[in-house]
């Protein structure tokens, strides 16, 4: 679930308005971001909340294996994930992600409200190098087609609340706001 989604120089310029420190790394251009990609991420900092440069996958098993996503009703009892959700939480903006059905045909899924979807995840410490996973939830109503999990995507009037810890596993429960779904081609089927 939700291995590639995408950024764009407006979405970044509505999440600077959100954060007090910005990384010089970031350059705002239009990119689709995969798991290994640096992408950006807030995170709570002294300063406040920074916007800085991360990347995608916690490498697992002698970097065999790449974990991209957390699941919200595991994620606490997992000693791999416990420091992370506990200590590093990260909100990963995204103008939106796709997903891919069963039949492979690729959905693009965004807010038709806001131009930035704060998906939740956190971060820790691999090799000297930081990386983070997205959290996942199960599907809500305008995702149910497409796949049964989707991120985990706060209101940007939560963001605060992701990194107080007394808030924080409230909001592992939400369920997300519907999203727009926008697909090129999806086959039709005579027996539904």
């Amino acid at each position: 679930m939700c291995s590639r989604y995408y950024v764009d120089p407006d979405m970044i310029e509505e999440v600077i308005k959100v954060v007090q420190k910005i990384d010089q790394k970031i350059h705002p251009t239009r990119k689709d971001i995969r798991p290994t990609d640096f992408a950006p991420v807030i995170g709570q900092s002294e300063y406040g909340l920074e916007l800085s440069m991360c990347r995608w996958g916690y490498p697992m098993s002698k970097e065999k294996n790449l974990i991209i996503n957390a699941r919200v009703e595991t994620v606490m009892d997992k000693p791999s994930f416990q420091n992370g959700i506990l200590y590093h939480r990260l909100l990963i903006p995204a103008d939106g992600f796709y997903e891919w059905n069963s039949q492979k045909e690729k959905s693009t899924f965004s807010r038709s409200d806001s131009s930035v979807l704060y998906m939740a995840g956190f971060c820790d410490w691999f090799k000297n190098e930081r990386r983070f996973v997205i959290l996942t939830t199960a599907a809500n109503d305008s995702m149910k087609k497409t796949h049964d999990r989707m991120p985990l995507i706060l209101e940007k009037e939560q963001i605060a609340d992701w990194f107080d810890n007394s808030k924080m596993s409230a909001l592992l429960y939400q369920t997300p706001a519907l999203l727009n779904r926008q697909t090129e081609y999806e086959q039709q089927s005579l027996f539904s």
